[in-house]
């Protein structure tokens, strides 16, 4: 399963504020009492969130979608409700894609390679129609057009995955991503000369660094396609610049 699959979970985290680590007995017994609270009274917003938080914590999506689900019939303009479901949504999906990728690795059958194929589908669109909605209720959130981009990479809609991360380029926070992805998606559809220019202001640009890690694979990239095409001046400048940064990242890993 490729590391991006995950992304979306990864890179919107749900914290939880002065969030306090309960004792598993203790857990179950505020879990129970919560659902008894909520069955004799639905007035109770705050009840219903921290139920579901609860059964996150349990790695029981499924479980935290219902009782969301039920707080957004009763509470429909509540945006907490709102994002703490589509956060239950996404973990389920993704819980069904994980051990769907996981049968599939241990059992030799169509059937598991039709439910990996079902849910790697699912997790695709949930991320797509997720992400969509919350750039339409707030276009500020630029880091969901690089998770967006990238749920369209992975259903191999390679020019939304252009469009979908444009509003991110101009962003300085997401640019790097932003650039890393509009280039893999170039090389996606054939386009040698515009991803060279994407991975450059990707990896190159000195007014915005990006990440070391991001550097890498774009300079990994930069010097693929910079053989491809037989760029034999340029490749020389990409080879010393991914050298750079591998002796970089090496240097970070011994000194931690």
């Amino acid at each position: 399963m490729d590391s991006s699959d995950d992304s979306l979970q990864q890179k919107v985290p749900d914290p939880q504020p002065g969030k306090a680590v309960m004792e598993p007995k203790v857990q179950l017994e505020r879990r129970q009492q919560l659902e008894r609270a909520i069955r004799e009274n639905h007035g109770n917003v705050d009840q219903f969130l921290e139920l579901g938080r609860l059964y996150r914590d349990e790695h029981r999506p499924l479980e935290a979608k219902r009782v969301l689900a039920q707080a957004a019939k009763i509470f429909p303009d509540n945006d907490d409700v709102q994002w703490q479901l589509e956060e239950a949504i996404l973990a389920r999906s993704l819980q069904q894609f994980r051990e769907a990728n996981d049968l599939a690795s241990r059992v030799n059958s169509a059937e598991a390679d039709e439910e990996l194929v079902r849910s790697q589908r699912d997790w695709i669109r949930q991320r797509i129609e997720i992400c969509t909605a919350r750039l339409k209720r707030d276009a500020s959130l630029k880091h969901l057009c690089v998770i967006l981009s990238e749920a369209h990479f992975d259903a191999g809609d390679f020019q939304n995955a252009i469009d979908a991360v444009q509003p991110a380029l101009s962003c300085d926070d997401y640019s790097p991503q932003a650039f890393l992805m509009r280039a893999r998606s170039e090389l996606a559809l054939g386009e040698s000369e515009s991803a060279l220019k994407s991975l450059r202001l990707c990896a190159l640009r000195r007014e915005i660094i990006a990440p070391p890690k991001i550097r890498l694979a774009a300079l990994r990239l930069l010097c693929d396609t910079a053989r491809t095409l037989r760029l034999t001046a340029t490749l020389k400048h990409y080879e010393k610049a991914l050298h750079d940064v591998q002796s970089e990242l090496q240097s970070d890993t011994a000194g931690s």
